[in-house]
């Protein structure tokens, strides 16, 4: 995270960050949220049980597999190569697509007082 910081300030420096996580417990400890303060990152909320507001899991895990489907690797290394430049590969549109949709599906989570979303 203190790279994650860093790199945002260099890119971004009159700017202050959001992250959004889910509640897994490494991202809610005492020691993870001490952290995130001293950053000064901003966390949004993410109501448990709720992997469809992750656009990790409902935007680029689903292109990235669909990507990798039907392909055979001789090993791990191989498959990390192949990860590493289909996000190099990617323009800005692919990551701002999720967030756009990312904050459609916030709003219906909103609208349903915080009710799973599809």
């Amino acid at each position: 995270m203190r790279k994650l910081s860093v790199r945002f300030k260099q890119v971004r420096p009159t700017k202050h960050a959001i992250l959004h996580h889910d509640n897994a417990r490494p991202h809610a400890s005492r020691q993870t949220e001490e952290a995130l303060q001293k950053m000064n990152f901003v966390v949004m909320p993410h109501p448990s049980y709720s992997p469809n507001l992750a656009p990790s899991d409902f935007y680029l895990f689903p292109k990235l597999k669909e990507h990798l489907r039907g392909n055979h690797y001789e090993s791990n290394e191989g498959v990390e190569a192949a990860v590493r430049h289909w996000f190099r590969q990617k323009c800005v549109d692919i990551f701002t697509d999720g967030m756009r949709q990312l904050v459609r599906r916030w709003q219906v989570c909103v609208d349903r007082d915080g009710d799973n979303v599809e």
